[in-house]
């Protein structure tokens, strides 16, 4: 689709527009309203100099796509968004913000946006950033459109930052309850090790070491524990990444906490996963949205729940007031109209 039926649906709306690219993540956010405005057919990778590390993509382009032109260079989106599924595409990518296993040794989605192209809820074409990490001009307001939803304007196409692979890696397990686990991997942490990510679950801590293969070596056997071989330990990995683990399988709600890493456990029922260093709990639970939400706030974070259960009250923690008056003032100034207001975010 061109730019131009964009902004005639935009101009034609009688209500508002929610953007959809392969679906593969209709389930994120608040309940699902608005006409659908469809961006698979506005594809393509516009522009990838691998030695500028950068990577231009329409909106609707296939995840799936970009990576294979990455892995061609031997290069990656370090924060290895999770897929979902096939469908999964570049604009949703960023609209969702969400970032996989690495994000806490090499950044969120956000930090790897340096431009956008978009088109705001009267249908200006808007550029913002740029294809370079020191382009300053709207480089801010490119990166609040990780996370946004596509409910502050709809990405055309976007710029990213790229980095190599890693020369090698390790993942490494340890049996040891939770309270450990959490203190170790904090310890951990404040050591030079090349972490790349952590999980616990099931009294088990696994962990990646990511880098140069001296530092792998000599980090994995100062460390120990169990070696996964390489097949399994991308299985782990990925499975981690996509939810497709036996961990995520099942109806029961799925809660997303954010906490400060050193946290201890949270008196919630229900099972765990733990990743981030601590700082990202996944929760399988019954519990209230109160309660959870409760717990999580007495110990300086939030949480959202993110799939299944009972959205009526919102998906995501409310703003504080100051936050949210700002989150208005932004909203009114890209789309004053209301036009992608479609309530997901």
């Amino acid at each position: 689709m061109s730019t131009s039926r964009f902004i005639e649906q935009i101009h034609a709306a009688s209500g508002p527009l929610r953007i959809r690219g392969g679906g593969s993540k209709d389930f994120y956010g608040n309940a699902l309203a608005g006409e659908v405005l469809d961006t698979r057919s506005h594809a393509g990778i516009v522009s990838y100099e691998p030695t500028e590390l950068v990577i231009t993509a329409r909106c609707g382009t296939p995840l799936a796509e970009i990576e294979a032109a990455l892995a061609e260079k031997n290069q990656m989106l370090a924060f290895e968004p999770p897929r979902f599924g096939d469908g999964a595409t570049i604009g949703g990518v960023v609209a969702a913000g969400l970032s996989g296993p690495r994000r806490a040794a090499a950044g969120a989605v956000r930090d790897y946006v340096l431009g956008v192209h978009l088109l705001d809820g009267a249908g200006h074409l808007l550029r913002f950033g740029g294809q370079v990490m020191k382009n300053v001009a709207g480089y801010d307001v490119s990166r609040l459109m990780a996370g946004s939803l596509g409910t502050l304007g709809l990405i055309l196409d976007v710029s990213l930052k790229v980095l190599p692979k890693p020369a090698a890696e390790a993942t490494l397990r340890f049996a040891m309850p939770q309270g450990q686990a959490i203190a170790t991997i904090n310890a951990w942490g404040g050591r030079p090790l090349p972490l790349s990510a952590t999980a616990w679950q099931d009294d088990a801590l696994t962990l990646r070491l990511s880098g140069a293969r001296a530092a792998v070596s000599e980090a994995a056997a100062a460390l120990g524990g169990e070696r996964l071989g390489d097949d399994a330990a991308a299985d782990f990995w990925n499975g981690l990444r996509d939810h497709r683990a036996a961990f995520f399988a099942g109806d029961a709600p799925l809660w997303r906490l954010a906490l400060p890493t050193a946290t201890p456990p949270l008196d919630l029922p229900g099972a765990t996963l733990i990743e981030w260093g601590g700082g990202q709990r996944w929760l399988r639970t019954a519990a209230s949205a109160a309660d959870i939400r409760a717990a999580a706030a007495a110990a300086g974070g939030h949480a959202a729940l993110f799939r299944g259960g009972d959205k009526s009250g919102g998906a995501f923690q409310p703003l504080p007031p100051a936050l949210a008056a700002l989150n208005q003032r932004v909203r009114r100034a890209l789309d004053p109209e209301g036009v992608f207001d479609s309530g997901r975010r």
